[in-house]
């Protein structure tokens, strides 16, 4: 299968460089290497003249907000007009295990799973050391994250719940990414479109395949809980999302910013929103109507 690695960066150079030294690593490098610069033009200089050699993808930012859905969806595009038959998902903090690559390989062309959502585990690592993480040492730095199914090395499991499907790390053949038909654009910044996603593919009738041995291994970063940062984007979102599926996503972080006083339940709109100025109406009950 000509399989391609697709990643999107803005920035985060330094984990781009250790992603790229892990597929040279890998037991079966790609065959593409596509590269989704969100308004980073300096991303040529930290790929130039390393293995495997990638092709860069350029996709405008639009007011400030990172268009996550439409430059995976560009990357998907460009893989697919160069002959790729498998398409691999990492987010560009993560790292592939060295037989990730040849594990999605062996689960998509087995006929049980090939219409499938194929995911692998992803472990967080803990901060690097002063000298930067080594390839050799990622394995024993981190487990699989215990919020996802974690089958044994060789095992691949089939699964029903979307709600678990997250963008980290996953793949799918040529075939099921039409099937899907990609990520909606209707999400722009941060949050919402990999749940989305997921979505789109329970109603294509595409289960979850969740395969051991094929890990990735997510590169420490600092991170605000909730992301505040990403509020108005989150909102955004969300508001998209329950507009399409009729429950709130996200439901932690609604729920946190809440907590925070920063948005409210506004119940005549039934919407979530920015908490107004104080003494204004503050209208506050809570629903909590996130899933079904």
């Amino acid at each position: 299968m000509r399989t391609a690695v697709i990643t999107l960066a803005a920035g985060r150079h330094q984990h781009l460089t250790l992603q790229q030294a892990g597929l040279a690593a890998s037991s079966r490098p790609p065959d593409q290497y596509v590269v989704v610069a969100m308004d980073d033009p300096a991303l040529g200089a930290v790929l130039a003249g390393q293995r495997p050699a990638a092709t860069i993808v350029d996709c405008p930012v639009r007011d400030g907000a990172l268009p996550l859905a439409r430059a995976r969806n560009l990357g998907a595009a460009h893989a697919l007009e160069h002959g790729a038959e498998l398409l691999v998902f990492l987010d560009v903090d993560c790292v592939p295990g060295e037989r990730l690559l040849e594990r999605y390989a062996e689960v998509a062309r087995d006929p049980a799973h090939r219409r499938s959502l194929i995911c692998g585990t992803v472990a967080y690592l803990p901060p690097p050391p002063p000298a930067g993480y080594r390839l050799t040492d990622l394995p024993t730095l981190a487990g699989p994250h215990p919020a996802r199914p974690a089958p044994a090395p060789g095992e691949t499991r089939q699964g029903t719940d979307h709600t678990l499907f997250w963008s980290l790390s996953f793949a799918v053949t040529a075939d099921t990414w039409h099937a899907v038909d990609g990520f909606s654009e209707e999400y722009e910044g941060y949050g919402g479109e990999d749940t989305d996603y997921g979505q789109r593919a329970r109603t294509a009738g595409v289960p979850l395949a969740w395969v051991g041995g094929a890990p990735a291994f997510h590169q420490h970063h600092p991170v605000a809980s909730p992301p505040v940062g990403h509020l108005d984007d989150i909102l955004r979102n969300a508001e998209v999302f329950h507009r399409c599926w009729g429950w709130w996503p996200m439901a932690d972080w609604l729920d946190a910013f809440a907590d925070r006083g920063l948005i409210r339940w506004n119940p005549s709109a039934a919407r979530w929103e920015r908490t107004p100025p104080t003494g204004a109406d503050t209208a506050t009950t809570n629903p909590r109507l996130h899933r079904p």
